[in-house]
């Protein structure tokens, strides 16, 4: 995973600011345990990609950022997927951890990875052609590679229709994703950024494309961005009204605040870049081009 918002997003309403990059060890090519029963999941699209796999009664703790679904949240929290303890999770005598990348502290990971208990860690790219191959990792992980190729297909399949239909839109409008506006400082996804790849898979254009990452804007940067419309996260410390948003000198002149063009969505469900991304890819289109594609 690059350094990204999903780590933000998923932690539902504790959303650290984790802004230093950590070490990625790609294990996904490794075998896992396809007979583990007590699986660790940590990254909320590893944890929703094993529900979707039905091997959700296989999973007997999650990191903070699990939030999706929602039975999830009464299995052991094992805290934020960037800042885990070693002693926490192996207490919880796992037969497997099953992690995303961007995982850490990286000394925790060495631990990990010198214990006798098997840990795959899947690549977790911000695009959405590298969904189905996150999706069979996981399968390939925990022995059900079949219903992961099965849902990959199905991912591939909605992905590919939204395309078709998003391809009929015609002037595209300039998105401006909001991760946080503390103390009037506002902080944008940039290129290279899921908030990013979800806006174009929508058939929008990223107003903040000429950043890398998840960076703060000066006003004027915001000015000349020039968003239609901003898109928020709608749980959390990052969730905004319109009011508090338009409020702010940076938005006042924008085409998004004349006509108070606000959208707020899940964070996960957003940006997590997994099973329902089509889905949430074709919510968003719907709100930016109504008359266009449909939910």
């Amino acid at each position: 995973m690059s350094l990204s918002l999903r780590s933000f997003a998923f932690a539902a309403v504790a959303l650290p600011l984790a802004l230093t990059a950590v070490p990625s060890f790609s294990q996904a090519s490794e075998k896992g345990n396809p007979e583990a029963s007590r699986i660790v999941a940590i990254g909320g699209t590893v944890t929703e990609v094993l529900y979707a796999l039905g091997a959700g009664d296989r999973v007997i703790a999650r990191d903070s950022t699990s939030s999706y679904p929602v039975e999830v949240l009464a299995k052991p929290d094992v805290g934020y997927m960037r800042a885990l303890s070693s002693e926490g999770i192996l207490s919880q005598k796992p037969d497997l951890i099953l992690s995303e990348d961007g995982a850490g502290p990286a000394d925790v990971i060495g631990i990990f990875k010198a214990s006798e208990v098997p840990m795959v860690i899947i690549d977790t790219p911000p695009q959405a052609d590298a969904i189905s191959r996150k999706i069979e990792d996981i399968g390939a992980a925990v022995g059900l590679s079949e219903k992961a190729k099965a849902l990959a297909d199905d991912v591939e399949a909605g992905l590919a229709a939204l395309k078709s239909d998003v391809a009929a839109v015609g002037t595209k409008k300039r998105v401006l994703f909001v991760l946080s506006t503390a103390g009037g400082r506002i902080m944008a996804a940039g290129k290279d950024t899921e908030a990013g790849a979800i806006i174009e898979l929508a058939g929008g254009v990223n107003a903040a494309a000429d950043v890398a990452g998840y960076k703060p804007l000066s006003d004027e940067a915001v000015i000349s961005a020039a968003p239609d419309v901003v898109l928020t996260m709608q749980r959390g410390d990052h969730a905004a009204t319109a009011d508090e948003i338009f409020a702010l000198p940076a938005f006042q002149s924008t085409p998004a605040a004349a006509s108070r063009a606000l959208i707020s969505m899940d964070g996960l469900y957003l940006i997590g870049f997994g099973p329902r991304t089509p889905a949430a890819g074709r919510e968003l289109a719907s709100q930016l081009y109504p008359e266009v594609v449909k939910p």
